[in-house]
């Protein structure tokens, strides 16, 4: 498939046959190789298809296939004319990326980094299907679908400045869990702060470098050694119910006849159906805020019962992936609201967006890049120049090279854990065929990925972290 090549790290495919809109891709040609991989090309193309799309349909550089819409796939639709799409959402919905910043350096933790680990991995419950610790209601849920993080602090779940630095204050405010399905709610129960398996986890790191001095004290990082905690999770069963309930739903109400691809089913946003899957949708996100909410509150108690005390454990921020939203951003010079599908892509607003903590205001929104298992991960700024670029959008990992059952056949949980331990990173995992899945090797390269989104402008590249120890499910 032939994408013409704008400059180093920009290629487009012009809008051809049924296409709408051309298709920007942000890669350098390193990374385009590996996403010629698979079918991700194919697939924002076929995004490009769907009614009232604006401008483009985006590839972030970390792109690789997914489920109807590429994984790193951004696309805005007119609210009018347009769509609301699960496949543009994905099956995870709100998987995203919270980072506590601590007053402790790794000197202080070193000492105690196992039982740390040890502490964190008895009091977050992780792995396939695995149940939390807390006993809820239905009705209780219905009250965290409704409320994210706002439940969770209430409930003595961290503090209150906390929700300042999530994404939507950690709740989406159109939710309705009343577009939960029984089954939905059933997976949703026992779940609430779990950190569940595949890509997510858990990881105590340590500044290894920091590349912009002002953003850096505004996030509250403060100089190499800094210790810091990343948690990567989202809303476990209850989100994959949804979006297996509404590509049904819609596919009844809808057909997928006319589609590129059966996966893009899709139905228009202010439609009845639409709406039912955007306030289902709402509803999961909101739960997802509320499982990152708890882990980060018992994260804090297991640094505040080892160590003596929990100094400086903010909040820098909470990121979501999968999700659409309803925002404003300027198109062919007029400002417009737009629903924007983010899959696998995180938002990356730049200085004096509102929509942005008014304590980070002047430099940009953080926003959180995490590796894979063993390597490094960043921490960027929002642009304003990622407004006019991908409606303020960037990547959101290192991204696969391999499937699962790739890496399965080719590495070892064993082997990775004992390069990890001669590395000084200690690992903790519910499965060895779950860290064999997640390999490094498995993943493209983060620095590449970031490298690329600080070039062209998506992030700015705020500091650089490395492992410490991880926990995986």
């Amino acid at each position: 498939m032939d994408a013409r090549k704008i400059d180093e790290n920009t290629w487009e495919l012009p809008a051809e046959g049924d296409m709408r809109v051309p298709a920007r891709v942000y890669a350098s040609a390193r990374l385009l190789q590996d996403i010629r991989r698979d079918q991700t090309l194919a697939q924002a193309r076929n995004v490009a298809c769907l009614p009232g799309i604006e401008r483009m349909s985006y590839v972030m550089p970390d792109a690789h296939q997914g489920y109807g819409f590429p994984i790193g796939g951004v696309a805005a639709f007119d609210l009018d004319e347009g769509i609301i799409s699960p496949g543009g959402v994905g099956y995870d919905i709100n998987c995203g990326v919270r980072l506590l910043r601590t007053d402790h350096d790794e000197a202080d933790i070193a000492p105690r980094s196992k039982e740390l680990l040890a502490g964190i991995v008895r009091e977050v419950p992780a792995g396939v299907g695995k149940a939390g610790v807390t006993k809820l209601s239905r009705d209780v849920l219905k009250d965290i679908l409704t409320r994210g993080a706002e439940w969770a602090i209430e409930n003595g779940y961290g503090r209150p400045e906390d929700l300042e630095r999530t994404e939507e204050r950690g709740r989406m405010r159109d939710a309705s869990p009343d577009e939960i399905s029984g089954r939905a709610l059933e997976r949703g129960l026992p779940q609430l702060g779990t950190l569940g398996a595949g890509n997510h986890f858990l990881e105590i790191q340590k500044v290894l470098e920091i590349r912009d001095e002002r953003a850096a004290a505004a996030f509250g990082v403060r100089g190499v050694g800094q210790v810091l905690v990343m948690i990567h999770c989202g809303s476990r069963g209850l989100g994959h119910q949804v979006a297996t309930d509404f590509i049904e739903t819609l596919g009844n109400a809808y057909g997928v006849s006319g589609l590129p691809d059966r996966e893009l089913v899709n139905a228009p946003f202010k439609s009845a159906e639409g709406q039912r899957y955007y306030r289902a949708m709402c509803a999961a996100v909101n739960y997802a805020f509320a499982n990152r909410q708890m882990i980060a509150h018992w994260v804090r108690e297991v640094f505040g019962r080892v160590l003596g005390d929990a100094r400086g454990m903010d909040q820098v921020y909470d990121v979501c992936h999968n999700v659409a939203k309803v925002e404003e951003h300027v198109v062919g010079g007029r400002s417009k609201r737009l629903v924007v599908h983010r899959k696998g892509a995180t938002r990356s607003f730049g200085p004096s967006r509102p929509e942005v903590p008014a304590l980070y205001r002047t430099v940009g929104q953080p926003v959180i890049i995490p590796g894979s298992m063993g390597t490094a991960s960043f921490l960027l700024a929002g642009t304003r120049e990622a407004e006019a670029l991908s409606f303020g959008s960037t990547a959101h990992g290192a991204g696969r090279v391999l499937s699962r059952h790739e890496a399965l056949r080719r590495f070892r949980g064993e082997r990775i854990r004992d390069d990890l331990a001669r590395r000084g990173i200690e690992l903790k995992s519910t499965s060895w065929k779950g860290v064999a899945e997640e390999a490094p090797e498995a993943y493209k390269d983060v620095e590449e990925v970031v490298r690329v989104s600080d070039e062209v402008g998506l992030g700015r590249v705020v500091a650089k972290l490395g492992p410490i120890a991880v926990m995986k499910g």
